[in-house]
């Protein structure tokens, strides 16, 4: 039973392996911080200085993508993010990090 929960975990929320040291070094040092939960959803809390662009539009934001040297997505869980990173990769987009739930992205960055 333990080692289905994990499959299932692994296949629905993909965080990266980033420590909270680097992923806050990261941000702090002017990575793309953007949100992909729902309009909605970001004006009830996000992190300051994320912006908000929603995984459904994703396909039609990718210009504000470019130029980025790192690319830090955050959401509810980790489930869009890492939906979203695989797209951008695809698109040829690197440095890019599925930091997962935004709740705990931003308690490491007030931390």
């Amino acid at each position: 039973m333990f080692s289905r929960f994990n499959f299932f975990k692994k296949l629905f929320v993909r965080k990266d392996n980033t420590s909270s040291t680097a992923l806050k070094n990261t941000i702090n040092n002017g990575a793309f911080l953007v949100d992909l939960r729902t309009r909605d959803e970001f004006s009830q809390g996000h992190i300051n200085g994320s912006i908000n662009i929603p995984l459904a539009e994703l396909g039609k934001s990718l210009d504000k993508f470019k130029g980025h040297n790192n690319i830090v997505l955050v959401c509810f869980s980790g489930n869009r993010s890492g939906f979203a990173k695989d797209i951008l990769e695809k698109k040829g987009f690197k440095n890019v990090i599925n930091a997962g739930a935004w709740e705990e992205v931003n308690n490491i960055l007030n931390s």
